[in-house]
């Protein structure tokens, strides 16, 4: 591992001019104004490098790559870097799955245990006893697809619930490797938000109804279609000297940066994480939400109804987007819109109120754990991708870099 020292975090505010380019018009931002801001908030908040981008449904209007790819070789970031997008993933998981309910081949209120007959009997986690084991009773509702796609299944991950760390921590928690292990839930299905494995899980489903690996399906019906070229489970070779190093938060607060290694091929693929990317890339996903379900290319990867569930609140009244880290060095808390209540659809956080300064009521968004984010603004037409790579996810100072772009972005183009 490297330190990052302060010298080492001034440098990486130093790029070259190649390293920011722009397409804009008349009503797009000041290309200026974005590179002094995100430049500016990199080099304050010591993040050692960033790549994002701006677009509409048909043009990207801004981008911009700033610092390094790891501190010991000093290469230049650039806009075609590529990142570990994690929980960016269950996006195109999600639209995976709708494609399925396009075709009939799956049921949004079916119970999911018609495909996935291990999840036909759950249990759920009422409390712990004296003796600090689980008390456990059956589930009384069946999981069905919608649960899984809006976060409502009682499925958690552990960093952000502490039932569930507390039940991992007694069983040992899941081998490394595997992929959605079948746990308790820690509410009947329906009742709450929270997140967890439940993404991944329809990732399993993909590929029970499928009979196509993750990959093969995403690469088939989603990414190839689309032109995303540059994003895969399984880290090509042949693309290494682009793949960004990572670091983690320490208890002095300095980052230190992981060596950069080549990444193992999965054993599994998940629904809920395990992508790697690009800015460019993931653009082009955006801008097909954006266009009602159809690439820039003309390429039909969801028809326009679907893309209207997937832009709609599917929960009602119950707050997403908020937890309580149990993980502190994996995740802060989080709380994306403060003061706020906002909704899940199918697969995206929706902002039932406008951010300040910000993104409209009625936008998209999600993130990776490394402090990759995206949003998508139907109201204003327009996305935007923000990538870092470090731990904690939504560490202050990649919350803070990402507000002072989004607002920077509304301000030049208001």
């Amino acid at each position: 591992m490297t330190v990052l020292t302060r010298r080492q975090f001034g440098s990486l505010a130093l790029v070259s001019a190649t390293q920011a380019r722009s397409l804009f018009g008349a009503r797009d931002a000041a290309p200026a104004t974005l590179d002094q801001t995100l430049r500016d908030s990199m080099t304050r908040r010591k993040i050692p490098c960033v790549v994002a981008m701006v677009a509409t449904p048909d043009k990207v209007t801004y981008t911009a790559a700033f610092g390094k790819r790891d501190s010991k070789s000093g290469v230049d970031v650039k806009p075609d870097s590529i990142f570990a997008i994690a929980s960016m993933t269950k996006a195109i998981t999600t639209t995976a799955a709708m494609q399925l309910v396009e075709q009939g081949k799956v049921k949004l209120h079916e119970p999911v245990s018609k495909y996935l007959p291990q999840l036909a009997k759950l249990d759920v986690i009422t409390g712990f006893d004296s003796g600090g084991k689980p008390v456990l009773k059956p589930a009384t509702k069946p999981v069905t697809l919608h649960h899984l796609l809006t976060h409502t299944s009682g499925f958690a991950y552990d960093t952000w619930d502490e039932s569930m760390l507390k039940y991992n921590n007694l069983h040992g928690g899941p081998a490394a490797g595997v992929v959605a292990p079948v746990t308790p839930l820690i509410f009947e299905p329906g009742t709450r938000w929270q997140y967890g494995t439940s993404v991944d899980w329809a990732g399993k489903l993909v590929e029970a109804v499928s009979g196509l690996t993750l990959e093969q399906y995403f690469q088939k019906n989603i990414l190839q279609p689309l032109g995303m070229k540059d994003t895969t489970f399984i880290f090509p070779a042949d693309k290494f000297d682009r793949l960004v190093s990572s670091s983690r938060r320490q208890a002095d607060g300095l980052l230190k940066e992981d060596a950069r290694a080549m990444p193992v091929p999965p054993k599994e693929y998940n629904g809920g994480g395990g992508l790697f990317s690009t800015a460019p890339d993931y653009v082009l996903f955006m801008q097909m939400i954006l266009r009602h379900g159809k690439g820039t290319n003309g390429a039909q990867i969801l028809q326009p109804k679907t893309v209207a569930m997937m832009t709609t609140n599917q929960i009602g009244d119950v707050s997403a987007g908020k937890l309580k880290t149990f993980r502190p060095t994996i995740s802060s808390d989080v709380d994306f819109h403060t003061g706020a209540t906002d909704g899940f659809t199918y697969g995206f956080l929706i902002n039932k109120t406008a951010y300040n300064g910000g993104r409209s009521a009625g936008s998209l968004a999600w993130a990776g754990v490394e402090n990759t984010f995206y949003w998508i603004d139907p109201k204003r037409s327009l996305c935007a991708v923000v990538m870092m790579q470090f731990f904690p996810f939504v560490d202050k100072e990649g919350v803070g870099l990402l507000s002072d772009f989004e607002k920077a972005v509304y301000a030049s183009v208001s």
